[in-house]
């Protein structure tokens, strides 16, 4: 079913108020928290927050990122989820429609998301997100139209079997920790959902991706400061790329060289 104009628009309300879903996630999750119960609250002063001041986005503007009661800063991070959820849910309905694609692709990429910004504030990639993907990756991989399960499998091996190596011998050779077990069990759950073929790309981008943006942290933190920057979120970023853009880019890539 080809989506409409309405269609779209709703699919990036439904990403919306997801997305403030994923905050609830993001802040519980490493704490073992109910992601249920209570309802939602000021981590400041504990009051509830009234559903006129949980709009996505919009409640966050019209407060000024205060809350209402104790005026205590509410972090950036939280429109920011959510706008990102909005704007992905958008872009797979537009590519996928009404369809379980777009239901799975959804799945896929917000766990990315959440994953992602779990690392960024706690240093940690919980196994209740990524060892539950490696084996939904591998089960999507039974319905037509994805990458076939023998891809799937040896994406899920190889892709925590690469980084698992590379650990090994970064420690080797350095006598300290380099790749965290959090690292090596979302690049299996990567490979898992897009297959082995896809892992080279993937690395390559979070990579280049965490060269850059962790050489500009270190160079803002200045001499002295040690900066510890999490790798999870260029794995998923390089993820997230190669899901929308890595055919295209390959493509691009190869005919460069081959005309």
């Amino acid at each position: 079913m080809e989506p409409n104009t309405v269609m779209i628009f709703f699919s990036l309300l439904f990403g919306l108020v997801f997305g403030s879903f994923l905050n609830v996630c993001i802040y519980r999750i490493p704490l073992n928290k109910s992601i249920v119960f209570p309802p939602s609250s000021c981590p400041s002063c504990g009051h509830r927050i009234k559903f006129y001041d949980n709009i996505p986005v919009l409640s966050y503007l019209l407060l000024r990122g205060k809350c209402r009661y104790c005026r205590a800063h509410i972090s950036f991070h939280y429109p920011v989820v959510e706008l990102l959820t909005g704007l992905l849910s958008m872009a797979l309905f537009i590519r996928y429609g009404v369809s379980y694609q777009y239901i799975l692709a959804f799945l896929f990429i917000i766990t990315l998301v959440l994953i992602s910004f779990i690392d960024l504030h706690h240093q940690i990639i919980p196994d209740i997100l990524s060892i539950p993907g490696i084996f939904a990756g591998i089960a999507v991989s039974f319905i037509p139209g994805h990458v076939t399960w023998l891809d799937s499998l040896i994406g899920a091996v190889g892709g925590g079997g690469i980084l698992y190596l590379i650990a090994v011998i970064f420690k080797k050779v350095t006598g300290k920790d380099g790749m965290g077990g959090g690292d090596v069990k979302l690049l299996a759950m990567i490979g898992a959902w897009v297959g082995w073929r896809a892992l080279p790309f993937i690395i390559l981008i979070s990579s280049l991706s965490g060269i850059v943006i962790g050489g500009g942290a270190l160079m803002m933190a200045g001499k002295g400061y040690r900066v510890r920057i999490p790798f999870g979120p260029f794995l998923s970023l390089g993820a997230i790329i190669y899901f929308f853009f890595g055919r295209q880019i390959l493509g691009w890539y190869f005919h460069l060289f081959l005309v």
